[in-house]
Parts: C-alpha cells; sequence; structure tokens
C-alpha cells in the first residue's frame, strides 16, 4: 500500500504545483476587500511608528484558506493587509494558538471567527521583538462565501493597536493579482526577522513570478536586516 500511497501524493502534489503556475501555491482561495486601517497605539512606545502614531490608512485585505479545502472544512486559514501608500506594508497572519508556544505554531480551523498571528516575532525600531496577531471584531463566517464584510482587531504581543474595516469585495482579478511580500514590504521601523522568515522571502519572490505576477520591489536591505536578525 506504501508505494501506491507515496504515488498518488506524488501525483497531487504535482498537479497543484502545475495549477500554481496560474494560481498561488498556497492560500490559492480567497477574498479580498477595500478596508481602512484607524490606529489608536498600544499604549505604550513600541519604537514603530505603524503602533505609536494614531492615523487612518488605506488597506486591502484578503481573507483565505491555506490548502483550499471546501467549504468550512478545516484548514490553515489567512489574513492578508496591505496598508496603501507611497510604498506598500504587508501583514500577513495565520490561523494558530495563542499561548507562548502554541502561538508558533500554524493551526487547522473550521470557521474564520478564530485568532491569527503572524507566527514568528517583528523587531522594532528600538529593537524590542514582538508578536502581531488579529481576530475579528465580528462574526466573518465559516466559509469564504460567507464573508460580505466584516472587522478586525489587530494586537501587538496582547495589547489592541488598531481595527481594520472592510470595505467593498474586490473583484476576482484584482484578488488574484495581488502579490503580497511580508518582507520586501515592511519597514526598517517594523520588519520581520529571522532565518525562517528570511526563507519566505525567497519563496515568495519564486511563487510572484512562477504564476506571472508583478513581483514585489527588490528591497535588498530588507531581506537583508531579516536574515541578519537585524
Amino acid at each position: 500500500m506504501k508505494g501506491p500511497l507515496l504515488a498518488a501524493v506524488a501525483v497531487a502534489l504535482g498537479v497543484r504545483v502545475i495549477r500554481s503556475r496560474h494560481r498561488r501555491f498556497l492560500h490559492p482561495d480567497g477574498r479580498s476587500f477595500a478596508a481602512e486601517l484607524t490606529v489608536w497605539g498600544t499604549g505604550r512606545t513600541e519604537g514603530a511608528d505603524l503602533l505609536d502614531h494614531p492615523a487612518r490608512h488605506d488597506a486591502v485585505v484578503r481573507i483565505s484558506k491555506g490548502a483550499g479545502t471546501r467549504g468550512a472544512r478545516a484548514d490553515i486559514r489567512g489574513v492578508a493587509i496591505r496598508l496603501l501608500g507611497d510604498r506598500p506594508f504587508d501583514l500577513l497572519f495565520s490561523t494558530s494558538g495563542e499561548g507562548p508556544f502554541t502561538r508558533h505554531l500554524p493551526a487547522p480551523r473550521r470557521t474564520f471567527d478564530t485568532f491569527y498571528g503572524t507566527i514568528l516575532a517583528y523587531r522594532t525600531g528600538t529593537g524590542r521583538k514582538l508578536y502581531l496577531g488579529t481576530r475579528p471584531d465580528e462574526a466573518l463566517g465559516r466559509t469564504l462565501g460567507e464573508i460580505t464584510d466584516g472587522s478586525l482587531v489587530l494586537f501587538a504581543d496582547d495589547r489592541p493597536f488598531a481595527r481594520l474595516t472592510f470595505g467593498g469585495l474586490l473583484p476576482p482579478d484584482v484578488d488574484a493579482a495581488l502579490a503580497f511580500d511580508p518582507v520586501r514590504n515592511t519597514s526598517p521601523d517594523l520588519h520581520p526577522t529571522g532565518t525562517i522568515h528570511f526563507t519566505r522571502a525567497l519563496a515568495y519572490r519564486l511563487s510572484q513570478r512562477w504564476r506571472g505576477v508583478d513581483p514585489s520591489t527588490p528591497a535588498p536591505e530588507a531581506v537583508e536586516r531579516t536574515a541578519l536578525h537585524r
């Protein structure tokens, strides 16, 4: 049985890779919305402009399923946020635990009404390391088709600092063209750090080129500061 099983897995993986030539390999199914992020801050100085200065930011949010399972079946569910401006700023979250150890581990969920985390740490301009997370402020639903609007509260460690409010649903072609990059589309005072994040920089770049979308700005300095834990 082991041989046929391995063959079936290989075929399934090959089909998935071929399909990813025109769509995302991970988080292939999702819905994107125009959005607005309202920041009020954590109540302490974090050393990051985004966290320390109350402001409103135009944004895009994408809600997705990591493996693309059908309906309400369990999956690693995702939230991707892009702050718009002269240079985009991307934050990516996946369903995870909330404890000191489980927050580092992706966790399948049967609903979008749950906690999402960055899995690994971010570093601020003062050298502080913190974990970012988000949770729906109102019910989103169990399936992608149920999501028509909503809002999310964002956290730095356990401190709420902003609310993201959904606007209009974006067309499928706009959703398909979005190319998030959580390493390059960041800032010197708030960026992911560590070797695992560095490998993501390579993976996102290759994935974008493979599926034929415009890749993110090269930003070698962003990749370097992530790789060197700066």
